[in-house]
């Protein structure tokens, strides 16, 4: 998914402050299109807080009336440094990106495309799809990887069931289940559990990570304290258990989680970089590459980092325009924290 928003912010994000209580994320909403669009709750990054582990971007999105909204349709579009996580509850996207990987988006299976040194891709719901529901992370790579080569992963994670409740990890460890996905970051933790009216979740937790809890639907509690629909709620390192505990409604939450990043990023748009400069190049790259400003290609087909010319394409023929950059502030990205 692209950040589509015509001022996107600059965002320079660095470790975490500990401490026992848990800090409440209220959600944004930002709209990818037109006024009858997919609209999405962005709870990850902001002010306050900018990453969680490594996981800097989250979008919530649905239950969306596509036929009403158009649903999903993000056309093609950069990225650099990061990697996206797309899981879904109900409904399907199809994927396509420069790297040559194709896939569709099913509920319970979580799709992991590295950007790495740069790719570019696009996403649109499927003509089959009514309802569109689920989630849109990213995270960002750490210095020794985030110049790899860019690629892809697809798993569908088998459920553990508990106490009324469901339980499916599609990034690391919780609970006796773990992904084969490969992250190419410190230790990181996606999950999905599900509710039955009643039902109950006890984790151990792995004391080194900071935690992320987003409520989609559902009145659930973590030991004991209320959690609000539709927010991110931050635990800090250093916690060894939660439990988790659903009312007389069925709930679902995500669970991320992570070892903290411990390295400064600037995010702007859809780039993750270490620099002003950095950022600045990978933009006009992909302006260049799609002839919104043109440039002339490196004098050696490639780019100090050792990307390849062009760094975000090819891309197959025949596809819908690709987005351009928005433009950048007339201040220099600098580190804010």
């Amino acid at each position: 998914m692209s950040n589509l928003e015509t001022v996107p912010d600059e965002v320079v994000c660095t470790g975490s402050s500990c401490g026992e209580s848990i800090e409440f994320l209220a959600p944004r909403d930002v709209p990818l299109g037109g006024p009858r669009s997919l609209s999405v709750r962005r709870t990850l990054p902001q002010k306050q807080r900018s990453l969680i582990g490594a996981w800097c971007f989250l979008d919530h999105y649905g239950p969306d009336p596509v036929p009403d909204t158009g649903g999903m349709r993000v056309a093609r579009h950069p990225h650099t440094g990061l990697a996206t996580v797309s899981w879904l509850f109900t409904g399907e996207i199809a994927h396509r990106d420069s790297a040559g990987f194709e896939a569709i988006v099913r509920p319970g299976e979580v799709n992991l495309m590295v950007a790495g040194r740069g790719i570019s891709h696009q996403e649109f719901s499927t003509p089959d799809t009514t309802v569109l529901h689920g989630a849109q992370l990213w995270y960002a790579l750490p210095a020794e990887t985030r110049h790899m080569a860019p690629t892809f992963q697809h798993f569908a994670p088998q459920p553990s069931h508990g106490d009324g409740s469901e339980l499916r990890v599609f990034i690391g460890t919780l609970a006796g289940s773990s992904s084969p996905i490969t992250t190419y970051t410190p230790p990181l933790l996606g999950a999905e559990a599900v509710f039955q009216a009643g039902g109950k979740l006890e984790l151990d937790l792995d004391p080194s990570f900071e935690h992320g809890i987003l409520v989609d639907a559902g009145d659930v509690r973590l030991d004991g304290s209320d959690l609000s629909v539709n927010h991110l709620h931050y635990l800090p390192p250093g916690r060894t258990s939660v439990t988790l505990t659903a009312g007389s409604a069925p709930g679902r939450v995500l669970i991320l989680g992570g070892t903290p990043l411990g390295e400064q990023i600037v995010m702007w748009w859809n780039f993750v970089g270490r620099s002003h400069e950095e950022v600045t190049a990978y933009r006009a790259a992909w302006q260049a590459e799609i002839d919104a400003e043109p440039a002339d290609p490196p004098a050696d087909e490639t780019y100090p980092d050792g990307a390849p010319y062009p760094r975000f394409g090819p891309f197959p023929a025949g596809q819908p325009a690709p987005l351009p950059a928005p433009v950048l502030p007339n201040v220099r990205l600098r580190p804010r924290g």
